[in-house]
């Protein structure tokens, strides 16, 4: 048994399979004093208890990827399998990612803005982007011959898992707030995991899960797999390069939660620019958090580099993270790429999720409707010019979060005659 950083587990030297490779993979390295470890299920350094990811040899891979490879490659996130940090021939794969990249007139057009996307993940297997991190994290629990994974999930995580766990033929558990939203708890119900519910916020499950994996020989996916989990995030800045005729955006707008989604995006474009791919990345990044829970947010707009955890107060539960783990690393994105960032008013929230799908055909969760309304006053603001190329992040699907809009939504009720069609049109001056 090894401790790391406070969490014990079992150092796993798996032996290659047949057809695996990973010669592109060097080692774990310390974001903070760069020691290097094995590539085993370690998350944390033992000497400055920073966090671990993954280091590549970017000077092999440049031999062999290009742009005509990566083409000929399957339409799902594992097209770019030379970049991420497990075997793609021996994938768990839902056929998530290369969602849709879509020029949203409408709404540009509403916003002030000739070249808006959205960037919409929603329609991934389990309607999150989650399935991009959760494929990549089975996989490499099975590498290292875990039967059993879990997690903690403010909703989105925990459909995931669940889903990829059943494909692999794993047991599950999954770890949620007690007062996560009733479509994401059957969202993940629904594949027969142990679902567990604690009283307590995300942050508390949280805790609860690294003392777990303490104790437990199990695969938790953003704990002791944290590095090589994280790493599938970097496919959604590939593809939106890759969509664009190769190039990075001027700029793009994120929900933060953890601010890992954020801080991948970000180092996916500079891999693509660092290899050749693409031409030199000048995209800014744009942070969006609730009101309710904006730590990393409101570090940024007072000038701190300090990170206050907070205690979560929002309808946008996926994003309501008070203790984000890679939020130091969210602030140093901010700040290279010259963005900006935004908190968005909580009574903002719903009327963001509903102007999308008016505009767009998009119905997005909660978190969408931060980006949304984050996004339009980013644009008052002056922070995104009219002409500027601009791709907004939708990160989730609206059906999980119903609750949120359902009292937006008065449908008309009629007798089944004309006569009652008409004077309820006619009152509501539709005719």
């Amino acid at each position: 048994m090894l401790r790391v950083g406070g969490v014990r587990t079992r150092s796993l030297h798996v032996l290659p399979r047949k057809g695996y490779r990973l010669a592109y993979v060097t080692a774990l390295k310390c974001r903070e004093c760069e020691r290097e470890y094995p590539v085993e299920p370690l998350n944390v350094c033992e000497f400055c208890f920073g966090p671990l990811e993954v280091a590549y040899d970017y000077e092999a891979i440049r031999k062999v990827i290009s742009r005509e490879q990566i083409s000929k490659g399957p339409q799902t996130m594992w097209r770019y399998a030379l970049l991420l940090p497990v075997d793609g021939e021996n994938a768990v794969d839902l056929h998530g990612g290369f969602t849709p990249l879509l020029k949203a007139n409408n709404l540009g057009k509403l916003l002030g803005l000739d070249n808006l996307y959205i960037k919409n993940d929603s329609v991934n297997p389990s309607f999150s982007f989650k399935d991009r991190v959760v494929s990549v994290a089975i996989t490499k629990a099975l590498e290292f011959g875990f039967d059993t994974v879990a997690c903690a999930s403010t909703g989105n995580l925990a459909g995931s898992v669940a889903a990829h766990a059943a494909k692999a033929g794993m047991k599950a558990l999954i770890f949620i707030p007690a007062d996560l939203e009733r479509g994401k708890v059957v969202g993940a119900g629904v594949y027969g995991p142990t679902l567990v519910s604690v009283h307590g916020s995300y942050d508390d499950v949280n805790r609860l899960c690294s003392e777990l994996a303490d104790n437990y020989h199990w695969a938790f996916v953003n704990i002791n797999l944290r590095p090589y989990y994280a790493e599938g995030s970097k496919t959604l800045g590939y593809e939106v390069a890759e969509q664009l005729g190769w190039r990075a955006p001027d700029h793009a707008v994120v929900p933060l939660a953890s601010g890992a989604l954020f801080t991948k995006i970000w180092k996916g474009l500079h891999e693509l620019q660092d290899l050749g791919l693409i031409p030199t990345v000048k995209t800014r990044m744009h942070a969006t958090q609730p009101a309710g829970c904006a730590p990393i947010v409101d570090a940024f707009l007072n000038g701190s580099r300090i990170i206050r955890p907070v205690r979560p107060n929002t309808i946008a539960k996926s994003l309501a993270i008070g203790n984000p783990a890679d939020g130091i690393y969210a602030l140093r994105a901010l700040v290279q790429s010259q963005g900006a960032a935004c908190n968005v008013p909580e009574d903002e929230i719903a009327e963001g999720v509903k102007l999308l799908a008016e505009t767009e055909g998009i119905f997005t969760e909660t978190a969408g409707g931060v980006v949304i309304s984050g996004l339009k006053r980013l644009v008052q603001a002056g922070a995104i010019k009219r002409d500027e190329l601009t791709v907004a992040f939708i990160t989730g699907n609206g059906l999980k979060t119903q609750e949120a809009v359902e009292g937006m939504v008065h449908p008309i009720t009629i007798e089944p005659t004309m006569k009652s069609f008409q004077a309820a049109m006619e009152d509501r001056q539709l005719l």
